[in-house]
Order: C-alpha cells, then sequence, then structure tokens
C-alpha cells in the first residue's frame, strides 16, 4: 500500500463536521470519510509500519457517555503508530510524541526521574531542544508545585506535569494531498524520538493503567 495523500475534500468534509455534527451529515458523507480520510491514514501507517510498527487508526465515533458536549463525531482523524501520533482535521496536520496520560505511579517515577540530578536536566535539555525546533509542550499540570517540592526546585515545571507530550502542527496546503507527506510524519517522528525513549526508560507503562499516548480519547 502506498499513500497518495490526503482526498482533496478532507479539509472541507472536516469543516462541514464542525458546522454540523449530526448524523445526517455524517451520513451524506460517509464515503468521503473512507475514501478521503481514512483509507490515506490506513496507507501512511502501512508505509511507516517498517520503522515505526503497526499502526492503528482510531474510530471516528465519540464516547459521549461521561461527557457535556453530546456531539457525536469527532472532528479529526487520529491514529498512532509504536506510540506515536498523527491527525488530519481541518486545520490540516499534526504528528504527536510522549505520554498523554499517566497514571499516579507512572507520575511518581516520572517525577523521580525529573527530581535525578542526572534524568532530570537530560529531560530538560530534551524539551528545550524541541521547543526551539517548533514544537509545543503539552501534558496535565498541576496549578501549584507537587506536595514536598522544594518551591525553588530547578525543575519546577517539569515537576508539575502530570502527563507530557510534544507535538508540532501544520496549516492546510498542497502538501497535505500529495504522498511527501509521509515523509513529514516521519522526520517528525524520528525528531520526536529522545522524548519518547526517556519516557519510556524511565516511567515505562503499567500492565494495568498503560499510558496514554497523545490523541487518544
Amino acid at each position: 500500500m502506498t499513500f497518495p495523500g490526503f482526498g482533496d475534500a478532507v479539509v472541507d468534509f472536516y469543516e462541514g463536521l464542525e458546522a454540523d455534527n449530526t448524523k445526517a451529515y455524517w451520513t451524506d458523507n460517509k464515503a468521503v470519510y473512507d475514501e478521503q480520510v481514512r483509507a490515506p491514514m490506513l496507507a501512511l501507517l502501512a508505509d511507516l509500519e517498517a520503522e515505526f510498527g503497526a499502526g492503528k487508526v482510531f474510530r471516528p465515533y465519540r464516547d459521549v457517555r461521561f461527557s457535556a458536549d453530546k456531539t457525536p463525531y469527532k472532528v479529526q482523524c487520529g491514529a498512532t503508530a509504536g506510540g506515536r501520533y498523527v491527525q488530519v482535521s481541518a486545520d490540516g496536520l499534526m504528528a504527536a510524541g510522549g505520554y498523554y496520560r499517566m497514571s499516579s505511579a507512572q507520575v511518581a517515577r516520572y517525577r523521580a526521574a525529573v527530581d535525578d540530578e542526572r534524568l532530570g536536566p537530560e529531560l530538560v535539555g530534551i524539551v528545550d531542544d524541541l521547543r526551539a525546533d517548533g514544537f509545543t509542550i503539552a501534558g496535565e499540570q498541576l496549578k501549584s508545585r507537587p506536595r514536598g517540592v522544594d518551591p525553588d526546585h530547578p525543575r519546577l515545571e517539569l515537576m508539575r506535569h502530570k502527563s507530557l507530550f510534544a507535538w508540532r502542527s501544520w496549516p492546510p496546503s498542497d502538501e497535505l494531498h500529495e504522498p511527501g507527506l509521509a515523509d513529514r510524519v516521519a522526520a517528525t517522528w524520528r525528531r520526536l524520538d529522545p522524548l519518547n525513549r526517556w519516557l519510556d526508560d524511565h516511567v515505562g507503562v503499567d500492565l494495568d493503567d498503560a499510558a496514554e499516548r497523545p490523541g487518544r480519547r
């Protein structure tokens, strides 16, 4: 399978879904989603599988059971491969890596590593380099410092995180519809490897409560 680029109608499809997030709109336009969104995303994952591992496209339906927002459909198509994330939407393309959500045990391991005088500065360097390359550093954070952490801790910003990931996005352009987009995604995921490795090595995945990656909903 070779990635052809996303279909010409992908942006219009999601702009329409944002304006009319109903079953009627979805039913009328499902062929566009299947042919110009989902099929290209599957092809993209297939092309990148040899380097990044098998991928998965997230289902387009929202879980509204515990949400105040009852709109039934996601306004983006997201996918993961080997702990990395990519999505296409009306806003264009986004690629990300890191841990989108961490269990309490993972947060404890994360903060112990950030507090370590060797591992903590290593993460600071990774994060600073990603920011300098145009990535946004994100993740759930405490409004104040964690209990017992010195207010003058040199890595207080990172200590406040309860999850940590980095992402980069590009607005819609002709490249969104071209095969070369796969190279952009691959290059972005490679650039995120240091962050993913640091988290995998020093936080890890709990068997009973796995770390979630960016975009998992």
